[in-house]
């Protein structure tokens, strides 16, 4: 398993906390994609980046699962299946690293997310909180952050296709594009997906999800599940690497041609360390394949137990987001059996400054006792990419420097 760890930029990296991030898919690469195009110190053009998160934290970026990425493996039984083989991974390699790098042991160490990053996320968070515990791990656990993550694929389902009288902007965009007759195929393919997963055929329910998405490409004119506001790339969809996930092929046909030209060119070549016969992203479509059977399968009691152990939970999702949209989200956590769940709920939400527009509202949240949600405005599934300033601000508020 390959990490890549940026010390922060300060005079004293002790002073800030240790964030590990965790890319989606299951198959996106965390050190490629959440390192150049959303939150490290350069972008894809090797440029600067005004808000990268090593400006207020160390960042730990890790390929995972195996197979992601630059991890790779042998041995096609060495891919992970379903979450706890995940979590079970990480828990050796973070074993290694916090014995490796003492210096981040007392430090604050949280995991943020993204997407099916999220649902990874959760599961590696309560083991390693059993880690700690038992003393086999050393290290700061100080709390995990959730963004756009799938963590109740069929209830996120559900809200992308019903008629719904919110304010959810990416539902009410979606049936705008949706005539009766579109909105009765998206809804019959939907119900295929409710109805494999109630039988517990977890791997059929991931292709008729798959045919699901598709159907409302075909009837929204590839309307983009990412950011509602713009398009599909469609020579961008030819070169996706993955033609099975809709996840995994979207995160990694985002700039894919280009990334992928920069993580097997330069920085291959920078690092030193990659074997000859590994290429970035060269197995991510058998990770895909491999966790087909967990892909549709909620964690929520995963949140359940995190909470009621007193781990930090926050949640944030980006307001132009369908295919993790925040309704479907609000949806699973009104179904947490956590103690504190009846005066949250009751909480309203607070407004927080858009950072680059004095004056504008630039996200919501509510907080109380060890769980935050926050609603990002104008950003898509990609929240750095979409409002880096805003993503750069939550990121002080979840870790306790704002």
């Amino acid at each position: 398993m390959f990490w890549w760890l940026y010390y922060a930029d300060s005079s004293s990296f002790k002073d800030l906390p240790l964030v590990m991030w965790l890319q989606g898919g299951p198959g996106g690469s965390s050190c490629g994609f959440g390192n150049f195009e959303e939150i490290g110190p350069l972008d894809t053009d090797l440029e600067p980046r005004k808000t990268s998160w090593v400006s207020s934290a160390s960042v730990l970026f890790v390929d995972n699962p195996v197979g992601t990425g630059y991890s790779y493996t042998d041995s096609e039984e060495a891919l992970t299946k379903d979450v706890a083989m995940v979590a079970a991974d990480m828990m050796v390699l973070l074993r290694e690293f916090f014995n490796k790098q003492t210096e981040f042991q007392s430090i604050p160490f949280y995991i943020f997310s993204e997407s099916y990053g999220g649902k990874m996320a959760a599961a590696i968070s309560l083991a390693l909180t059993k880690a700690v515990q038992k003393g086999s791990i050393k290290c700061n656990f100080a709390g995990v952050a959730l963004g756009d993550s799938w963590i109740s694929p069929l209830g996120l389902l559900s809200q992308m296709c019903s008629h719904w009288g919110g304010v959810c902007v990416c539902v009410c965009v979606l049936q705008s594009l949706l005539d009766d007759y579109g909105l009765m195929e998206v809804t019959r393919a939907a119900k295929a997906v409710q109805e494999a997963v109630e039988q517990g055929q977890y791997e059929k329910a991931t292709e008729q999800w798959s045919i699901t998405e598709n159907v409302v490409e075909q009837n929204t004119n590839g309307v983009n599940f990412y950011n509602i506001l713009t398009q599909q790339d469609d020579e961008l969809m030819k070169s996706s690497l993955n033609d099975n996930g809709y996840l995994c092929k979207t995160e990694q046909r985002t700039l894919y041609r280009s990334l992928s030209q920069l993580m097997n060119g330069p920085i291959r070549k920078k690092l030193g360390v990659i074997p000859k016969n590994v290429t970035w992203g060269g197995q991510a479509e058998e990770v895909f394949e491999s966790m087909s059977g967990d892909f549709m399968k909620p964690v929520v009691d995963i949140i359940d137990e995190l909470l009621a152990a007193g781990v930090n939970v926050t949640v944030y999702n980006g307001q132009l987001d369908l295919i993790v949209d925040t309704i479907g989200q609000e949806l699973w956590v009104k179904k947490l059996n956590w103690d504190g769940l009846k005066k949250f709920s009751q909480m309203k939400w607070t407004a927080l400054e858009d950072p680059e527009s004095a004056g504008q509202t630039g996200a919501f949240y509510k907080t109380y006792k060890n769980f935050a949600f926050y609603w990002i405005l104008k950003a898509g599934h990609m929240i750095p990419s979409d409002q880096g300033q805003m993503a750069l601000r939550m990121l002080k508020m979840v870790t306790l420097q704002e």
